[in-house]
């Protein structure tokens, strides 16, 4: 390996590598100090960025005298022999702050520090760039400042807050330089130092931390007197204001526009004891009150104060003893400026100057708990502010509410019983035997029902209706539908009874009632806190419940009568387990078995309602709107008569009898229906038996053409004059290949000929006459397609008797016969085909017409003719 270079010339090439130029400084100007002070002088290179620490030398000057080196950060023997030993001791010492910066600390400056100081960099550059020297005068002045305590340090005054107090010092100097002196006033409590208040050394005031406000308010001043006093006024001592006070004064001098603090001196002036104000808050622990009279609590104060406090006092309310738990509420407060804030039903007076009452009128209930009384003292200060001195809560004074509960019983009695399913049940609850009710006391009842059980079995009430304190009444879910629809109804008849009705008692509703009567006291508020409650016995709602029971029997006086005779039949109903019963009736007609016409048809003829109205039901019969009667013999039995019976009448006639039950008064619950035995009415006779049967000479048409339908009647058996027959012909059509669609009403000619014909959709006629006695003609004008399908007659034929009326025979009808109707396919695509051939023909022409003149002006052109030279054609014979 080679050898090191030496350490001169290393470092000769680091400054050639890395210094760029340097400038050494210290402080422009001159440094004053005092003798006994401490001197520091900083030096720093700028424009250095260098790796390693650079390195100062310090040399000294007296005044008139060459460099002295004093002292060095590189060389160990650099420093001189007379300042080695200060060296030693500390007094003078280099600190370095930076890697380009020292000081020059130099404790305890004597007068022969005065002089010159350099501060020099050691240069190893090649070439030089800027200044590696500095240096600053250093003017030492003798101790001219005193600082004293005015009067003398004392163990200080001892004072209660609120009351003032005063601290003085005095500062002169007498230095040969024109110099300022700075005060600071500072309290010290334990380890902690407080700024209170200084004067600057040019002359302006500034308060410390936390004694802004109290300076602007004029709380705390500072004054001078004469030409060296000082003194520290505080108008209203406050707790934090104990401590130990200094004045603490520094001497300044300006050199150049600069200022520079020369020294300090500081003298402990007094300490100042602030005595806790002693204050102290009485209530009575425990009170006991009764109910709707006054409570009066008094606030005792004991304080050791006589000069001019205010005092504040608040009193609280809160559920539990412990008033530090959020929720206590203010009753009333009186402010320190004698003002009362409270409600209507409290107050709150100063009786004397150590007592506040506080008076709550009407008390309730819901004034029992614990009372506080907080009081705080304030004094006054400058400019309307207020300080608070100090402040108690007294010990929590229970209070009680002794109230006179009512005394009272309660009677549940059952007014009306429901002894069958939709009878009344009436229960009265009544208050009996009250005692210490007073006005302000309100009842109002609940009402439940429990289902009966086995003894053995709990059942949970349910709750029917409650009434709250405010009279609102508010329906249980088993009820609330009923009362809605008026089945449940809640009544207040008197102040001390309560109805509850039900209208109509199911068999649901069987079970036990009980109410129970609530007692509400009413608060200062308006609102209402219920008290007591006070439960009936029970009363039980019971029937047995049977199957209701109708028997209705139907008979006839005259079994036997010809057509033309009045028929009568009897009802007699009898019924069990049915409460008050009235009876509806309505009398039906069947065919009988071997009618095969309508069969299973049942015919409903009149009715007779549980209220005594006679309605004809479907009793169509124009000639005989009066035939038929059906009144009531007694309440349990019926008569039906219909008089000149014809031989349509025969059939199974019986009485289809309903009992009703009275629901709520007007209205009425059916509670059984039954039906009577058959009696039937059967005409034997040997008269003409009547044919039906249809005919068409057209059954298939083209659309447009007529159709003829025929319907020929047929007589069998006894010859009959035609004037003594008639007959009423309907024609219907069955829209479908089969029977499956329900027939269509066309048209219809009674036996008076009055024709009415049905009102269709299409387009096309009919018509309907009688051809002969026998035959009746429908005709189809300008057939469509709709008109296809079956088509049948349905006749009705009437018989003169040998007495002159006419009867009703039974209801006949033909077989359907099929039309078809065809679509003319020539006439359909006549017309088309023409318009076809002529609006084709018209195109074409005019096509033509187009293309002419198109050729003939658009596209005419001038072509040259040439002209040939005529030649002599040779014969030739073709083939």
């Amino acid at each position: 390996m080679g050898r090191l270079a030496p350490r001169p010339l290393l470092l000769a090439l680091l400054s050639l590598a890395l210094c760029r130029g340097r400038v050494v400084r210290v402080p422009a100007g001159s440094l004053v100090r005092v003798v006994g002070t401490e001197l520091v002088i900083p030096c720093n290179v700028s424009d250095y960025d260098g790796p390693s620490e650079q390195n100062f030398d310090w040399s000294f000057s007296a005044l008139g005298s060459s460099f002295v080196e004093l002292a060095s950060t590189w060389e160990v023997g650099f420093p001189a022999q007379q300042y080695r030993e200060r060296l030693q001791r500390g007094d003078i010492l280099l600190r370095r702050t930076a890697n380009d910066a020292v000081e020059l600390h130099i404790k305890n400056v004597q007068p022969s520090d005065q002089g010159h100081y350099k501060c020099s960099t050691p240069s190893t550059d090649a070439t030089v760039q800027g200044n590696y020297e500095d240096t600053v005068q250093v003017k030492v002045l003798p101790d001219a400042l005193r600082v004293a305590a005015s009067p003398q340090p004392s163990p200080g005054p001892s004072l209660r807050e609120g009351e003032p107090f005063e601290l003085r010092c005095s500062a002169s100097t007498t230095s040969p330089l024109h110099t300022h002196l700075a005060l600071l006033w500072e309290v010290r409590r334990g380890p902690a130092r407080r700024s209170i208040l200084s004067l600057t050394h040019e002359g302006r005031f500034r308060p410390g931390p936390g004694y802004e406000q109290r300076y602007r308010g004029g709380d705390v001043r500072l004054d001078t007197e004469g030409s060296d006093g000082y003194r520290l006024s505080v108008s209203r001592a406050l707790s934090s204001d104990q401590g130990s006070y200094r004045c603490i004064v520094s001497e300044w001098i300006g050199e150049q526009g600069n200022w520079q603090e020369i020294q300090e001196k500081a003298v402990d002036v007094a300490t100042v004891v602030i005595q806790p104000t002693v204050l102290r808050a009485a209530v009575a622990r425990n009170v006991s009150v009764a109910e709707g009279k006054e409570l009066d609590l008094a606030c005792n104060i004991t304080t050791d104060r006589v000069d001019d406090v205010r005092p504040e006092v608040a009193w609280y309310f809160s559920r539990t003893p412990d008033s530090t738990l959020p929720g206590p509420r203010v009753l009333a407060r009186l402010d320190r400026d004698s003002l009362v804030h409270s409600s209507p039903h409290v107050a709150l007076s100063h009786v004397d100057a150590r007592s506040f009452h506080l008076l709550v009128r009407d008390v309730s209930k819901e004034n029992a708990g614990y009372y506080f009384c907080h009081v705080a003292l304030w004094t006054p200060g400058h400019n309307r502010s207020w300080h608070k001195v100090a402040e108690a809560m007294s010990a929590p004074a229970g209070v009680a509410v002794t109230w006179l509960e009512p005394e009272y019983q309660v009677y549940l009695n059952a007014s009306k019983v429901a002894e069958f399913s939709d009878d009344l049940t009436a229960l009265e609850c009544r208050i009996v035997d009250m005692k210490n009710a007073e006005a302000s006391v309100r009842f109002t009842v609940s009402w439940y029902y429990r289902m009966n059980r086995r003894s053995d079995e709990v059942v949970a009430s349910e709750l029917l209706a409650v009434m709250n304190g405010d009279w609102t009444l508010k329906y249980g879910e088993r009820s609330k539908q009923r009362a809605q629809d008026g089945d449940f109804i809640f009544s207040k008849e008197h102040t001390d009874t309560f109805n509850f009705r039900i209208q109509r008692t199911t068999e649901e509703d069987r079970g036990s009632y009980y109410c129970v009567v609530s007692a509400w006291t009413k608060q200062r508020n308006d609102s209402w806190v219920k008290s007591k409650d006070v439960f009936s016995k029970p009363v039980n709602i019971f029937w047995a419940s049977e199957d209701s029971v109708l028997v209705v029997k139907a008979r006839q006086p005259k079994p036997f009568f010809a057509a033309g005779n009045t028929f009568e039949m009897t009802c007699k109903v009898s019924s069990k387990n049915i409460k008050s019963p009235r009876y509806s009736v309505l009398i039906t007609a069947e065919k009988p078995v071997g009618d095969l016409s309508s069969p299973n048809e049942t015919k409903y003829i009149i009715s007779l309602d549980q209220d005594s109205v006679v309605k004809l039901e479907n009793w169509t019969d124009a000639s005989r709107v009066d035939g038929v009667v059906l009144e009531k013999v007694q309440e349990d039995e019926f008569r039906y008569r219909m008089y000149q019976t014809q031989v349509s009448d025969a059939g199974l006639y019986r009485c289809v009898v309903t009992a009703w039950s009275p629901v709520r008064g007007s209205l009425w619950r059916e509670a059984a229906t039954s039906l009577s035995n058959p009696i039937e009415i059967d005409f034997q006779t040997s008269g003409p038996v009547f044919n039906a049967s249809v005919h068409s000479d057209t059954p298939s048409v083209v659309r447009g053409d007529l159709i003829k339908l025929f319907c020929i009647i047929t007589v069998e058996g006894a010859a009959l004059d035609p004037d003594d027959m008639a007959f009423d012909v309907s024609w219907f059509v069955v829209h479908s290949f089969g029977l499956d669609k329900d027939p269509v009403h066309l048209s219809s000619l009674d036996r008076k000929g009055i024709v009415s014909t049905a009102q269709r959709e299409w387009k096309s006629g009919l018509s309907l006459e009688r051809v002969s006695v026998l035959e009746f003609l429908l005709q189809v004008h300008g057939s469509e397609d709709q008109d296809f399908g079956n088509y049948y007659c349905y006749v009705t034929p009437w018989v003169k008797s040998p007495t002159g009326s006419w009867q009703k025979e039974a209801e006949i009808h033909s077989k359907p016969i099929f039309i078809t109707v065809k679509m003319d396919v020539l006439n359909a695509f006549k017309y088309p085909l023409l318009i076809g051939v002529g609006l084709s023909t018209v195109i074409g022409l005019l096509s033509c017409l187009i293309g002419y003149c198109s050729s003939h002006w658009c596209c005419k052109k001038e072509v040259q003719e040439t002209r040939r030279e005529r030649r002599r054609l040779m014969s030739m014979e073709m083939d």
